[in-house]
C-alpha cells in the first residue's frame, strides 16, 4: 500500500468583502477499504453524504455565461472539451477532461464594475460537457477552502 492519494480541486469561493476567488485544493482524506461487498480494498474518500442533485450540461461551443453565482453549492467535473471559470478578483482557470472544481461562490457582493460571483465559458472548438453534483445549501451554500477535509 502506498501513502494516501489525494485528488485536486479548484475551489471557487466567496471572501467576507463579497469578491469571489479560487483556490487550488486538495482532497486527503482517503482510507484503504472496500466499498462493500466482496469488493476489493481500493482508497476511498467518502466526502459527504445527503441529499443531492445529479446533472449532465453540454456548454456549445462559443458559450460565454455572463456574470453569476452558482445556484447551489456544486461539483462539477469535466467529462469532454474544455471550459473556464473567471472571479471577480480576475483570476481565470482553465480545465478540461477529468479536471474537477466546487462552485461555492454564493453570497458574492457586485463589485464597481457590475460583476458578481464568477463568469464561465468554452474554450476551444469543441462542446464542454460537465457533470454536475448540486449539495445542500443550508449546509454548503458558501463553502470555503478547506471544508472538505
Amino acid at each position: 500500500m502506498t501513502v494516501n492519494p489525494e485528488i485536486s480541486y479548484w475551489h471557487l469561493w466567496t471572501g467576507d468583502d463579497g469578491a469571489t476567488h479560487q483556490t487550488r485544493c486538495e482532497l486527503t482524506s482517503f482510507a484503504w477499504q472496500s466499498m462493500g461487498g466482496k469488493a476489493a480494498s481500493q482508497w476511498n474518500d467518502h466526502l459527504l453524504s445527503g441529499e443531492t442533485n445529479l446533472l449532465f450540461s453540454i456548454l456549445p461551443v462559443g458559450f460565454n455565461g455572463d456574470w453569476h453565482e452558482n445556484p447551489k453549492p456544486q461539483w462539477i467535473s469535466v467529462l469532454s472539451g474544455r471550459w473556464f471559470v473567471e472571479s471577480t478578483d480576475g483570476t481565470r482557470v482553465e480545465m478540461g477532461l477529468g479536471d474537477l472544481a466546487f462552485g461555492g461562490d454564493q453570497n458574492a457582493k457586485e463589485d464597481a464594475q457590475g460583476r458578481v460571483g464568477h463568469k464561465s465559458g468554452t474554450v476551444g472548438d469543441e462542446p464542454c460537457s460537465l457533470m454536475i453534483v448540486q449539495l445542500d445549501p443550508e449546509k454548503w451554500a458558501g463553502a470555503k477552502p478547506g471544508a472538505f477535509k
